[in-house]
């Protein structure tokens, strides 16, 4: 537990979202000074906007942590093809709700951001891909754009400017493959979302139609408008570098205070947000492990220590909860911050159990074009389902350690990642318990649900 004075959140995105007399009309976004970003860019040149995004460093929100402004100064400008602009805000994730909180309540802070980006990157179409489950989201958006376009702010001839860039909302049909962002153009494109293999298909030169696309994750599309604001470089100046801007990290599991947190990257450990911000434990209970960026990334073993360099030299030796908050913090500890989504648990959840439940979502969700996905995660589903069950035989472990080295960099896309390295790093972490199933194979429902 830290010993220090409770951190204190930075909200910049989320700055708006819990205040009672805020509401996600565009009256009260106007209020607060809305547009007015868009006002200002509209009057810029496109590779200025741009410019000042790559100045900013900031990284993607959704999983990848690739920086925006590397990804807008790939695209192909000289094709003489459409650019396209989408949104990915399909959040399917387990242990991820960061995105849905922007889109309920300040969707006109997401539309802002895109129109910046649009024009930017001098895109007349641009879409919000959002996950079949979110209809209320829907509804939200095609209204908050609907008020947009009245005003002048998407649709055509943008604030009286030359620009023009339409704004539709399309709805997914509800699979975790659209997050992976050539999936997701498969399925705006009207077909079964199987990624595409890249090379040649990188979506910034042959993305939607086959066309330059650019393809940003909700939270990261609105921390353009805050950088147009403030300007790159003082952008770059919040949080730390190679980690700039603030993050919105959801926590989930065993806390006191579940919840969705906006700190600046790296101003918190992982200790800090568990015990200061979220309150700690339930009583009576003691941490067992986290899985700190989604059920995609590497479990932690809360009696772990890590040590060695980063990448500016600095050396460090640390505990599980000293692990900072930011991109490289995590990735240094073997694991990532993926998503934001931090799930706690504590020694009440049967690990295989939870592994069990994370298998048999990602079986559930394979989209099937790779063999040893689509054949390996139904596998390692059946095998610790079987364990959960009473099932369990000696050779299970090292099964399953086998069945998802085999997935691990042989498929398509990274979802075959996703599925392996949470039974990679569950069994090498927790061997001991998938022994003790062979021993005691009376089933113990754990406290742990993702799905």
């Amino acid at each position: 537990m830290s010993n220090k004075s409770t951190p204190t959140e930075r909200r910049i995105i989320l700055k708006n979202a819990d205040d009672p007399n805020y509401s996600n009309k565009i009256g009260c976004y106007l209020r607060e000074g809305g547009y007015s970003m868009l006002k200002k860019s509209c009057k810029m040149k496109p590779e200025d906007i741009g410019a000042e995004v790559l100045k900013s460093g900031v990284r993607g929100r959704g999983g990848a942590g690739f920086p925006a402004g590397m990804k807008w100064k790939f695209l192909d400008r000289k094709s003489g093809k459409p650019i396209y602009l989408i949104c990915n805000a399909d959040e399917s994730e387990p242990g991820t709700f960061k995105d849905r909180q922007i889109i309920h309540k300040d969707p006109h802070q997401l539309i802002e951001g895109m129109m910046i980006a649009a024009y930017a990157i001098q895109a007349k179409q641009a879409f919000i891909y959002i996950r079949a489950e979110f209809f209320e989201g829907a509804r939200i958006l095609e209204s908050a754009i609907a008020e947009a376009k009245a005003k002048g702010f998407c649709g055509d001839k943008i604030l009286g400017s030359d620009f023009s860039c339409d704004l539709v909302v399309h709805r997914g049909a509800g699979a975790y493959i659209c997050g992976e962002e050539t999936g997701l153009i498969e399925s705006l494109e009207g077909k079964r979302p199987n990624p595409r293999i890249k090379p040649p298909y990188f979506p910034a030169v042959l993305g939607l139609y086959q066309c330059p696309t650019i393809v940003n994750n909700v939270e990261t599309l609105c921390n353009v408008k805050h950088i147009m604001e403030i300007g790159g470089d003082e952008f770059a100046k919040i949080g730390k570098p190679n980690n700039t801007g603030t993050r919105i990290w959801c926590v989930s599991g065993q806390v006191k205070k579940p919840g969705y947190y906006e700190f600046e990257c790296g101003a918190l450990t992982l200790g800090e947000m568990i015990y200061d911000v979220c309150g700690g434990l339930l009583p009576g209970r003691s941490l067992q492990a986290v899985i700190p960026g989604g059920s995609s990334s590497k479990i932690l073993r809360a009696d772990e220590r890590f040590s060695g360099k980063l990448k500016d030299g600095t050396e460090f030796d640390w505990g599980v909860e000293d692990i900072p908050l930011d991109f490289d913090g995590p990735m240094a500890a073997g694991t990532m911050s993926g998503s934001g989504g931090i799930i706690v648990m504590d020694d009440t959840v049967d690990m295989v159990e939870a592994m069990a439940n994370i298998n048999a979502f990602y079986a559930h969700e394979s989209c099937g074009q790779c063999t040893p996905c689509r054949e390996g995660s139904l596998w390692m589903r059946k095998i610790t389902q079987r364990m959960c069950d009473g099932g369990a035989r000696e050779e299970d472990a090292d099964l399953l350690l086998s069945v998802a080295n085999q997935i691990e960099g042989r498929t398509i896309c990274a979802f075959g990642e996703a599925a392996a390295w949470p039974t990679q790093s569950f069994i090498a972490k927790f061997r001991d318990r998938f022994e003790e199933k062979v021993k005691n194979p009376e089933r113990k429902k754990s406290s742990l649900q993702l799905i």
